[in-house]
């Protein structure tokens, strides 16, 4: 067994919008990081799988699967941001692939841990409509592959980005086969994520939202994560967590003002590998969403997969400058409350 996989998406440059910032670099800052560290060469990389027509159409409508092919065969826009070109189809299809595979080889026990560079991002990609720089859902088709093609009965989705996973939470609103976990900014785009959102039907309580205030640190996602998320999840009790990881979430993004460091991150994958170990027969792997400062790209990744080494990590670029507020403890214990632990 593998300690880890990869996935990068070959040709990903073809998605590309001058002065957007989801932009090729992101992915290619991650790569120059874990190749100069001696990562990046010394695990294999997984082919894109070719996800089936049942799979694609349980997560995305057949509407809007037509609609996007069309949309990318002329280039433009979906919305005011998220663009596309006559490339992006075959990327995004690309994109959802590899993350398909990371997520087989690990639950296969082919490797212990993933990390898919998926490139359109995906996280807000409802079941009928593409936004916020995502055009399909990487993660949720990654999951709902292992559901169809590998039995899987109950899986975890841990949404760590600065902006709440509308699309993924969406997806399975009304499956309790899949627990979703947000973590995110609050107020931000798209304006989705309060503690109140749990579910629906079959789905009730298996979505928890923790919307966090501007200015909550390293402090704030620690203390979720300790005294809620793995709380509650471990009631559900997953056979394999699957991490949606944007790190914008870092006190450096030009898009947000959280402060998570590129040591909380190490410190929350940290934690999300022993609740797997606990759990889930070792299976964790991550999926790139969102980030859009090239240093962050760096640092934090080489965060997070030497959590997924079990390798020591030292921050280069350090905690905020800025104070953390205290604003989230009223979150956090309003959770605690909500969810009864």
């Amino acid at each position: 067994m593998k300690d880890i996989v990869f996935f990068y998406p070959e040709g990903h440059a073809g998605h590309f919008h001058p002065g957007h910032p989801e932009r090729p670099e992101r992915v290619e800052a991650i790569r120059t990081a874990l190749l100069e560290g001696g990562i990046w060469d010394s695990f294999p990389l997984v082919n894109s799988e070719k996800l089936s027509l049942e799979v694609l159409q349980e997560v995305h409508q057949p509407s809007y699967l037509s609609l996007l092919e069309r949309a990318c065969a002329r280039g433009g826009y979906l919305d005011q941001d998220t663009y596309v070109t006559q490339s992006s189809w075959d990327l995004a299809l690309s994109a959802a692939g590899g993350a398909a595979a990371v997520a087989e080889a690990v639950w296969r026990g082919e490797a212990r841990r993933g990390l898919a560079l998926c490139r359109p991002p995906g996280h807000h990609a409802m079941k009928g409509q593409g936004m916020g720089f995502c055009l399909l859902n990487n993660i949720a088709l990654a999951a709902e592959h292992l559901h169809q093609r590998a039995g899987a009965a109950r899986l975890a989705i841990v949404d760590i980005d600065l902006h709440h996973g509308n699309g993924t939470q969406d997806i399975f609103w009304r499956r309790d086969d899949v627990f979703f976990i947000s973590t995110h900014q609050s107020p931000l785009y798209p304006g989705t994520g309060s503690l109140e959102e749990r579910g629906a039907g079959p789905g009730i309580n298996h979505t928890l939202n923790i919307p966090m205030p501007p200015r909550s640190g390293d402090s704030a996602f620690l203390t979720a994560f300790d005294e809620l998320i793995l709380p509650v999840l471990a009631r559900f009790e997953p056979q394999m967590v699957l991490v949606s990881y944007g790190f914008d979430a870092h006190w450096s993004d030009p898009l947000g003002s959280l402060q998570l460091s590129a040591f909380g991150y190490f410190e929350i994958i940290q934690k999300l590998t022993a609740f797997a170990h606990l759990y889930c027969d070792e299976r964790i792997a991550l999926f790139l969403e969102g980030g859009y400062d090239l240093d962050a790209a760096q640092a934090c990744t080489m965060g997070v997969t030497s959590a997924l080494l079990d390798i020591p990590f030292t921050d280069p670029l350090g905690i905020s400058p800025y104070a953390e507020t205290s604003a989230w403890k009223r979150i956090i214990a309003e959770g605690k409350h909500f969810w009864g632990v």
